[in-house]
């Protein structure tokens, strides 16, 4: 998901810089992300007959990490109708492959939010000192669906209740995430005031609070092109919600900053630089369409170019580590 937000949010950007250079390497970003998408999801699926294998549900700090596998389904399904229209065009193949990955995804992400939380009340005891931002991974993927289903409306039937039953649903996906962050955001913040500095390796996960607001200001953004009149608020709650999103990402930054020059080892949590910043660059990128203001236009360049700094450092990292068998794992 981490590389398919460089080719989406390449693809959102303002029309003054826009060109065929970029709209072909985001394309190419794209088949990138959909054949590291479908390697990844052939590995799974052969991972499931080792009889040793983890089982991911046993420890809540590799558990959160189901809300990943979804997240990614999604944005690679988006980029079939955005980034990746140059290599599988605009027609009935790039919408089935969309609706698929859409579909599939959605069911993934509303069962991992709603089981880790279900685990989070009835299995798990999570410390207070063990809490961390890790903790939104599952319950920001259903608004990843909520902000990337619009653009699968207009392929709906015009006649009948469909387009209106997929904005509802969308809708409630918002809902949804919304406010399940909102329930697990005060003992993060807890967590963070009381018990000290994250431990090195997970200073990313900072990074991770911009998902929830990068890509629900996307989301409201997007339901105004199936719902006009819904303009308003999503100018109202966009501009609003970025201002914080903006505040925590200087924070993020400049504690990121202070970890590195202490330290910082590089680990897999570094992919939490990318995708929750990609959520910002299409969530500005959708305010700019939405109201043609210069000031989204050069918020979206300038997180934009930020995103593909930190995928392209981090990428190299991780390149680098596989080859030479170095590399930490997420938690």
């Amino acid at each position: 998901m981490g590389t398919a937000i460089v080719a989406n949010g390449a693809h959102a950007l303002p029309a003054a810089v826009q060109s065929r250079a970029l709209a072909d390497a985001a394309a190419a970003v794209w088949l990138l992300s959909l054949l590291m998408l479908t390697a990844l999801a052939a590995l799974r699926l052969s991972a499931r007959r080792l009889p040793n294998r983890i089982r991911a549900l046993d420890d809540p700090a590799t558990a959160v990490f189901l809300g990943c596998p979804p997240m990614a389904m999604l944005a690679v399904g988006a980029g079939a109708l955005g980034a990746g229209a140059p290599l599988v065009g605009h027609g009935s193949d790039a919408v089935a492959l969309d609706a698929a990955l859409w579909i599939g995804g959605t069911v993934y992400a509303v069962g991992a939010a709603a089981g880790i939380m279900y685990l989070l009340l009835n299995r798990y005891r999570v410390e207070r000192a063990e809490a961390a931002p890790t903790l939104l991974l599952p319950v920001v993927a259903p608004m990843v669906s909520a902000a990337l289903g619009p653009a699968l409306i207009p392929h709906l039937p015009a006649g009948g209740q469909a387009r209106d039953t997929m904005l509802a649903l969308c809708v409630g996906l918002f809902g949804v995430s919304l406010l399940a962050t909102l329930v697990l955001l005060p003992g993060i913040w807890s967590r963070l005031i009381h018990e000290g500095p994250l431990p090195p390796a997970l200073v990313p996960t900072l990074f991770l609070v911009l998902g929830p607001l990068g890509q629900s200001v996307t989301a409201a953004t997007q339901f105004t092109t199936a719902a006009p009149a819904l303009r308003g608020f999503a100018l109202l709650y966009g501009a609003t919600v970025i201002g914080f999103a903006l505040l925590w990402l200087g924070v993020a930054v400049a504690t990121t900053v202070r970890t590195l020059r202490s330290g910082m080892p590089f680990a897999m949590t570094w992919w939490a630089f990318t995708f929750p910043v990609g959520t910002c660059v299409t969530g500005t990128a959708g305010l700019w369409h939405l109201t043609g203001l210069d000031l989204f236009a050069v918020l979206s360049v300038s997180l934009y170019a930020l995103l593909l700094t930190a995928w392209t450092v981090v990428g190299v990292r991780t390149v680098r580590g596989l080859a030479t068998g170095v590399l930490l794992p997420a938690v």
